[in-house]
Formats: C-alpha cells, structure tokens, sequence
C-alpha cells in the first residue's frame, strides 16, 4: 500500500461507513481517496483470504472521479455479492462456472438505492456455488479464509463480503440471507448482520418473489449505525409487491438516539432439535442476558415448542424446487440445457430433488412452512424480542460443510448449528446477529436477536445499547488494513 499514507489507511481502517461519508461531505477526504485506499486494501489482503472474486475497479475509480458528496454513504466502497443485486455493468456469477461471463444489463431497485446513497462498488464478494451453504469454498473460486481465524469457515453464503468486512477491506458489503447467510457468516467474523422484515426491500424488478419472502437482501457491516442508516437507504417497496411491512415514523438511525423502552426478552439455551449448544455458546448467551438483566429488561427462558425440525426438512423441499427453476433459467442464458458437470454434487441433488417432485407434494410443503411461519409468530407474540445463538456450535473447520455430498437428505441433515437461522426466514420476522464474544483462539462467537414483524427499530436501539455497553469495533483480526 505505499501509495497510501499511513494516517489515510489509519483513518480509513478505524473508521465505520457513515464517519468516512461525513470526511467526504467535510472535503478531508475524497471518494477517489477512499476507492484508492480499498484497492489497495484489497490488493494486498485478498492474496490470502480470497474474499473479493470479481473486480471492477476501474468502473469505481470512474464513479468516484464524477461523484457529488450527496447521500448517507457519499464515497464510500463497498462489494455486491456475487449472488445479489443486479448493477448494470456488473458481472453476476453467482460461482457457477457457465455464468462466468454473465453482465448485468439494467440495476435493480437494491442496486438504484445503493447507488442513490453514494455507495461505490468494487466488485463482488466470493459466495458458494449458487448459495445454499453455510461456508464459502465453490469450486469456480476456491475457498475464502476467516480474517480472524484461517482454520474455521467464515460462514455463507455471504462469507465473500463478511471476510472483507472484518479485514477492513471496505466498512460495509451486501448480504443476502436465504437460511442464515447474512447472520452466520456475521457471527463467523465479528460483525453486525441484520436480516431485516419479509417485504422490507424489494425483490423488484428484476424478480416479483424468492422462496416465498423467504430471501432477504441487505448487508454485513461492524457497526449497528451502519446497518440502521443502511436501511434507511435501501428499505421500500415498489407497486405490487406481494409483502408490505409497517414502516416507522423516524428513521431507523435517528431511532437509534433513543433508548429502548424495558422490555419483555425471552432466551433459549436448548436446541430445538440436534445436539447441545457448545459450551462457548452458552457463554455468550447468558452472559448477553446478565447484560441485558442490567438494563433492566424482564428476561424469561423459553424452549421452543414449533416443530422446527420438521419445517426445516419442508422448507428444503420448497426450495429444491424454486432452485430448480431458477437453474433451469440460468441454463436458458447459456443456450443449453443443465449438465451434471456444471455444478457441484449436492447442487444437482438439490435440481433433481426439485425436478422430481409432484405438485401436491410440493404444496403440502409450502402449507407446512406456512403453518411453521404462524406457530413461531404465535409462540414469540409474548416477547418484545427473543435472544437465541446465531450458530448452535463454533464456526466450523475449514472443509466441513461440503457440497461434494451427492445425498440431498443427508446434507440437509447436518445444518443443526443453523437451527435458529431459517426459523425467521419463513416466519418473516427481522433478526440480527451481533458479536458477543470471542474464543481464547480468536473465533468470534455471535448471538441473535429476534423481533416483531415490521419492528427493527426496536432491534436496532436495543443492538446499539449493547454495543455502547461492549464496542467491538475496534477489536481487529488476525488479518486487517492496518
């Protein structure tokens, strides 16, 4: 990074998004600075941790040339992910190899909003192949490494954009969350990941409906701020859309001025099925509820009664078939039909599993995610917010969850450690993972807050409280811009 001083990469590295928009607004930093400094960043980091796989620099250097320092994140860079918004001019693999020279030809409405606010995209953060996996290894790419720890996953499906956060190659990168993959790959590295409401962010244009409004876009960021004044910026819907959650009557980072009032928080310390928390977990769990208890809130345990095993095995069984439509759909842009060869083990399973189901099965699965969706809403409507483990275990090794299995039943079977992530994707309810502690060999250990329909605001002041209470931003990785 020589052509970076050192106080410049000091100020970007010790600086969230909205502090170096605010340098930009004041003229003590340009967004040409900033990009020059997350290349550079990049560049030197990446080599180890491979978590930036497509790169578009030039066309960031050329937005930062032209930008006026206007909206919430003006100048700042971030990644996309290389499965989420559609940024015209932007490749889109989604790291399946007969996409590779995918370009997108128009911006979704994510992608408009990201842009309104000033945000400068470098690239696309490194995701498993077409997504479903809660660690990044796709074949197309190679793995991606934890800044903090290399021996353990960085999570996914957004563990690209989660590992370049923490290592302070950029202060924000998007996210998207099918089944835990903005809040995993969160836990997994110490940052704040926010799954906001079903209907919170549009799905439009480019899609009317994913999985349901079981798919949520947003981003991984280290500081709660970031992710309130991020969903300031991107949350809206568009005519017709099929989910429209109640909106606030302040925006959420201006709510963050405010305290929570006490309130009523369950936790859990049993799975709902699977094996025991591990120890660490535990930890970080009841030491969040002592935290908690000093604030003065009412904290009352609670296992969870709903069948979510059950609903689990449904919701696959859902998305076998919506994924299988979405490969078919890929293929046609390629001109050909689907080759076993094109994509990993567990991928085909997961195709021929969609392709191999009748209708009534099919709907007999969507009826039992719906009646999980509303026991969950029934069984949390007691509590103002509910505190689970974002992880059941510690971010696994490196290798672990591999999509070689070809036994689409018996990869399923082993996402115990996520059994509280998918929970409140079919449910729609906003969630959101936060650093609670880290292991004695730096592995981050992560805890959930769940909320009510349409209620971050109440999520993000009480995220933001425990943040004032224990700041982990300033806490740095093994791997990190100096």
């Amino acid at each position: 990074m020589s052509s970076v001083t050192p106080d410049l990469l000091r100020l970007y590295s010790h600086s969230d998004a909205l502090a170096l928009a605010d340098l930009v607004k004041k003229g003590e930093i340009s967004p040409a600075e900033l990009v020059d400094i997350a290349i550079a960043a990049i560049e030197t980091l990446d080599p180890r941790l491979n978590a930036v796989v497509i790169r578009h620099f030039e066309m960031a250097r050329a937005m930062a040339a032209e930008m006026k320092p206007d909206g919430p994140f003006a100048g700042v860079p971030f990644l996309l992910k290389n499965i989420g918004s559609h940024w015209k001019g932007t490749r889109l693999t989604g790291s399946i190899g007969f996409r590779e020279d995918f370009v997108c030809d128009t911006d979704s409405e994510m992608a408009r909003r990201m842009r309104a606010a000033g945000l400068i995209p470098l690239g696309r953060s490194n995701v498993p192949e077409n997504g479903w996996c809660i660690a990044t290894e796709p074949r197309l790419y190679g793995l991606t490494l934890n800044p903090w720890n290399e021996a353990v996953t960085p999570g996914g499906s957004s563990g690209g954009s989660a590992a370049a956060v923490a290592a302070r190659m950029v202060p924000l990168a998007e996210a998207s969350d099918g089944g835990g993959s903005i809040r995993v790959p969160a836990s997994c590295c110490g940052l704040v990941g926010l799954k906001p409401s079903r209907g919170r962010i549009t799905y439009g244009p480019p899609e009317a409906d994913i999985w349901f409004g079981s798919v949520y876009f947003f981003a991984v960021t280290r500081t709660v701020r970031d992710s309130a004044a991020f969903l300031d910026a991107t949350a809206g819907t568009l005519p017709g859309d099929p989910y429209i959650p109640p909106t606030p009557d302040t925006s959420w980072l201006a709510g963050l001025a405010d305290r929570p009032r006490l309130l009523s928080i369950g936790y859990t310390l049993t799975p709902p099925w699977g094996p025991a928390f591990a120890p660490e977990v535990v930890a970080a769990l009841k030491d969040t509820v002592a935290l908690l208890e000093a604030f003065g809130h009412n904290l009352e345990e609670h296992a969870f009664t709903t069948d979510l095993e059950k609903a689990w095995i449904d919701y696959n069984q859902v998305n076998s078939v919506e994924i299988a439509r979405d490969l078919d759909a890929q293929a046609d842009w390629a001109g050909r039909a689907l080759r076993q060869d094109d994509i990993v083990a567990f991928n085909w399973a997961q195709y021929q599993r969609g392709h191999s189901q009748s209708a009534t099965t099919f709907s007999a699965a969507v009826d039992g995610i719906r009646r999980a969706n509303r026991a969950i809403a029934t069984e949390l409507a007691p509590f103002d917010a509910f505190l689970t483990p974002t992880l059941t275990q510690l971010p696994r090794p490196v290798g672990y969850w591999d999509m070689n299995e070809p036994d689409f039943d018996a990869y399923i079977a082993r996402w115990t450690d996520a059994a509280f992530m998918f929970a409140f994707n079919i449910s729609g309810l906003p969630a959101i993972s936060l650093p609670a502690a880290w292991t004695d060999d730096d592995v981050p250990v992560g805890v959930q807050l769940v909320g009510r329909y349409g209620d971050e605001a109440t999520l993000l002041r009480l995220a933001a409280h425990i943040e004032e209470a224990r700041p982990w931003i300033q806490r740095r990785p093994k791997h990190c811009v100096e």
